[in-house]
């Protein structure tokens, strides 16, 4: 199977994949299916099953294509929660048209889609996934950090920050 090493690394989404989490034990709202999908994938370097999954035939920048992926796992996407991008600029102007985007300074609940501007020109250049936020430090799960899954943090109001996109209700 490909595998260089005892078991799947990629059972728990092998397995999810039959199941609709975000449709039938999860609500859009709080967030928590798209932060249990991605808590999964931490580890993954290279990125193939999210660029791959999005169409993509070889290595790609993949941090959109992750966060679509774990959006799509949870049946997000489908049901018009989110939307699938590859491009994070496309993904901030889906939020931003629907009214669902939140500043750099706001406390922003699990599950929502963080933003960032590396070079401070109001672009973004990177996305993740808000794991949690305690007041003053975001917690995020992001893809394509070096080239992995990554758990991360940031200060709230970090200038790297550009926003969060916010599931819809």
């Amino acid at each position: 199977m490909g595998w260089n090493n005892y078991g799947d690394k990629q059972y728990v989404p092998h397995v999810l994949r039959y199941y609709p989490i975000g449709k039938v034990f999860y609500t859009p709202e709080d967030g928590d299916a798209i932060v249990d999908v991605a808590l999964s994938q931490v580890g993954n370097i290279g990125g193939e099953p999210y660029w791959s999954w999005y169409g993509f035939t070889n290595h790609v920048e993949w941090c959109a294509c992750f966060v679509s992926w774990c959006a799509d796992q949870c049946g997000y996407i489908e049901s018009g929660v989110m939307p699938k991008h590859s491009y994070c600029p496309t993904g901030v102007e889906w939020f931003r048209s629907r009214g669902q985007w939140q500043d750099r300074n706001s406390i922003p609940a699990p599950g929502a889609i963080i933003y960032f501007d590396w070079g401070g020109d109001g672009i973004a250049d990177h996305v993740g996934i808000v794991e949690s936020c305690d007041g003053s430090t975001v917690y995020t799960i992001e893809g394509n950090a070096n080239d992995a899954v990554k758990r991360l943090s940031y200060a709230v109001g970090d200038r790297r920050i550009l926003g969060y996109g916010t599931l819809s209700k």
